[in-house]
């Protein structure tokens, strides 16, 4: 049940440090300071698809890595897997 707060707090973590692992990517793959977004009036697909394909995954690696980092690190502290 203490978990769950401090699951939330990683959650949020995670999310900024995806965000920015997700732009210095982009920025290495693609060249450009910024990702197209979904609604840019002159975004091709070719471009905007790829973009939020590699935003996702950018995103669920870093989210699995941070919950699967903080459930072993209760495992250790405590001598059970947080559910």
């Amino acid at each position: 049940m203490l978990y769950k707060p401090v699951g939330m707090l990683l959650g949020m973590a995670a999310g900024m440090v995806a965000g920015m692992a997700f732009q210095r990517l982009w920025k290495t793959v693609a060249g450009e300071t910024e990702a197209p977004q979904p609604m840019d009036r002159d975004g091709l697909w070719r471009e905007i698809l790829p973009a939020a394909a590699l935003q996702g995954a950018t995103f669920a690696v870093v989210r699995a890595a941070v919950e699967r980092g903080g459930a072993i690190a209760v495992h250790r502290a405590t001598g059970r897997w947080p559910e």
